[in-house]
């Protein structure tokens, strides 16, 4: 329903009103790129009367201006990030095709998502799984894994490899449970973790995408 109201109300208004600027909506959430904050202060006040004569409002707190810090635009700006389809938009260090670092304004998985993502990987219990091989445990989370990966991991994947270090814990876990030998021997846990994701980096999606991480 929101997709069919809002393509009325706010869509095809937006296209006729400011053809000048580009937006995104998804259900009800949307972003409009203005070039200036004239043209965003403008913006947000032909927005709020469009909505009241729809019968709606824009949400007090989600609306806002935020501006889009980089290395081209140093300004000063109380609000220089937003949260969209999962992804946290703003300032980031970054590398040019040289090597040399600068600003960019670019997306990560939120931290929002990155707390749902933690949450099910709980959920799993995988430490508790000693009744299953370690290729067994992989394709049984391998879905959601890779979802995650060409998901979130599309922008920015450092960001998402900090989200999924957790699942390397639990097979640590995992194995001090399942194996003998491994009890009371955390530190060779570990040497074998990564003695294993060397020869099989393709075993989890997410060390596959850990090892394109500049």
């Amino acid at each position: 329903m929101a997709n069919l109201f809002l393509h009325y109300a706010f869509d095809l208004w937006m296209s006729r009103e400011y053809p000048g600027v580009p937006f995104e909506r998804y259900a009800d959430d949307a972003i409009g790129h203005c070039r200036s904050e004239a043209e965003a202060r403008d913006l947000c006040r032909a927005l709020e009367a469009r909505f009241a004569e729809c019968g709606l409002r824009l949400h007090p707190e989600k609306t806002k201006i935020v501006y889009c810090k980089d290395a081209n635009r140093s300004g000063a700006y109380p609000d220089q990030s937003f949260d969209f389809l999962g992804y946290s938009f703003r300032p980031r260090m970054a590398n040019n095709r040289h090597g040399e670092r600068f600003v960019s304004f670019s997306p990560a998985v939120s931290k929002k998502a990155g707390k749902r993502i933690q949450h099910t990987v709980r959920r799993w219990r995988l430490y508790r799984r000693s009744d299953l091989e370690l290729v067994e445990i992989a394709k049984w989370v391998r879905p959601v894994l890779t979802g995650w990966v060409r998901y979130h991991g599309r922008f920015y994947p450092s960001k998402l490899q900090e989200e999924l270090r957790a699942i390397d814990a639990y097979i640590v876990r995992w194995a001090t449970r399942k194996y003998k030998r491994f009890r009371g021997h955390t530190l060779a846990v570990w040497e074998w973790l990564r003695s294993l994701k060397r020869r099989n980096p393709g075993l989890f999606a997410h060390w596959v995408a850990g090892s394109t991480v500049g």
